[in-house]
């Protein structure tokens, strides 16, 4: 009799579960390492949904950062995405979903991000790059310094 019930409460858990992904799952990455209490926040008060000049959905201001303002190791990082590595971490180069829509709005697969080594740091840090398009290519990058909470685009 117990068996009867297994199948009804998955679908019900199914349901709750991706009625919530919409709005729940906020977390930027598709690494394992990424945990909920660094998930994402909400796009900023006043974000629009205007279309942007490349055709892409913009879906807030964001702010920029030259070269010359972006921290030494950011530096390297953009030189060894520019060479296509090697990487000194595994999860460098992997998908980013741009869950949280902070970014401008493009398909599945064509954001990816890297990490941004701290000096003094452990592990990987909070600081990363997220590029789009194709791969060692530069032109539309963005970075981040708390784990994808905000991002500046990097003017080139």
């Amino acid at each position: 009799m117990k068996r009867v019930w297994v199948f009804p409460c998955i679908v019900v858990m199914s349901a709750l579960l991706g009625g919530c992904s919409k709005e729940g799952s906020r977390n930027g990455t598709d690494a394992s390492a990424a945990s909920a209490a660094s998930a994402s926040e909400a796009p900023a008060q006043g974000a629009s949904d205007t279309p942007a000049a490349s055709g892409a959905k913009q879906t807030g201001a964001l702010g920029t950062v030259t070269h010359a303002q972006l921290p030494a190791e950011a530096a390297e990082t953009l030189r060894l995405i520019k060479a296509g590595g090697p990487y000194p971490f595994s999860e460098d180069g992997v998908l980013f979903r741009n869950s949280a829509l902070l970014l401008p709005e493009h398909p599945r697969g064509y954001y990816h991000a890297y990490t941004v080594r701290t000096p003094g740091s452990t592990d990987r840090g909070q600081r990363r790059i997220v590029c789009g398009g194709p791969r060692k290519q530069t032109n539309d990058c963005y970075y981040t310094d708390d784990y994808y909470a905000s991002f500046k685009r990097i003017a080139e």
